[in-house]
């Protein structure tokens, strides 16, 4: 599993882009992990699911609150990832209103958390690979804090305990 001090394996993710700018096309783009995370800072969380009790009730909403408060300690941006495509990603995002605060990065394959070793294995419930529930940040493509939930928990990954972190960074 990756822990603090690692770089961020190499990939991309997904993401679905609404209005067509900056070289990017509407609808799903890809975008190189190593290229994306340099010379900056990121506030990333993984959670398992797009429209998942959890994620939809707290843990996206605390991100999408606390985005301000981010930005000002000097987050240059927050990404949201989960194995899901960038269509479902793009639904959520317009559903949980992440514009212009949290970028919902889809991970499609799950090659992302299984190249951190953040994997969740949700066959039981019918929903195959998923990503664990996680924050870190991430300074220049290299893991500076890292919380990891422990199965069925939302305890450390919370947007307020990332946040805390940053300073000490």
């Amino acid at each position: 599993m990756i822990k603090v001090g690692d770089k961020l394996p190499g990939g991309t993710l997904q993401e679905y882009v609404e209005v067509e700018g900056e070289g990017c096309s509407i609808g799903p783009n890809n975008f190189d992990i190593a290229k994306a995370t340099a010379g900056k800072t990121i506030a990333i969380f993984g959670l398992p699911g797009a429209f998942t009790p959890t994620c939809s009730a707290k843990h996206v909403p605390g991100f999408v609150e606390l985005a301000p408060k981010f930005k000002a300690a000097g987050v240059d941006e927050i990404w949201c990832v989960s194995v899901n495509d960038a269509f479902v990603m793009g639904a959520w995002a317009r559903d949980q209103k992440t514009e212009g605060k949290v970028r919902m990065m889809a991970d499609g394959s799950a090659d992302f958390a299984r190249a951190t070793g953040l994997t969740l294995d949700l066959s039981a419930r019918g929903m195959g690979l998923r990503s664990n529930r996680y924050s870190m940040l991430v300074k220049d493509g290299v893991v500076k804090a890292l919380n990891v939930e422990a199965p069925g928990k939302f305890e450390v990954s919370d947007a307020q305990t990332l946040l805390g972190q940053v300073a000490g960074a």
